[in-house]
């Protein structure tokens, strides 16, 4: 499994920006589904976006699509979550997720593609 150590979280007001950083301990997710994962209080675990980092195919919930980002800086083994556009809706404890090394994955939002978990970042948007 990958450590996965997630960082970046916050609070902002509504409409405001925030980016997500989840450092990991092993090159294996040079090639790999990565994803981020949210959960509010009293809801269930949901995806956010996903990616399949060699070839930087995405995919993302319709609640955040075209206001999330995410991307891989494969120097640094570190994925993110470039956040715009903020709703109070948004707010939850974000989580970083990651397969092992795949020569092929296909990105999804679904949590038991994932066998590695970070200890995830707190969110809070305001109004």
């Amino acid at each position: 499994q990958v450590q996965l150590v997630e960082s970046g979280g916050g609070s902002v007001q509504a409409g405001g920006s925030l980016r997500l950083s989840c450092a990991a301990s092993k090159a294996s997710v040079r090639s790999a589904c990565m994803g981020w994962f949210r959960q509010a209080p009293g809801k269930e675990r949901e995806g956010v976006a996903s990616i399949y980092t060699l070839a930087s195919t995405t995919t993302y919930s319709d609640s955040v699509q075209g206001r999330f980002t995410i991307s891989l800086d494969n120097a640094k083994n570190t994925l993110y979550l470039q956040m715009h556009s903020l709703r109070p809706e948004d707010t939850a404890m974000y989580y970083c997720a990651a397969t092992d090394f795949r020569l092929y994955c296909t990105p999804g939002l679904d949590t038991h593609l994932y066998n590695s978990w970070g200890q995830g970042t707190q969110v809070t948007v305001s109004s």
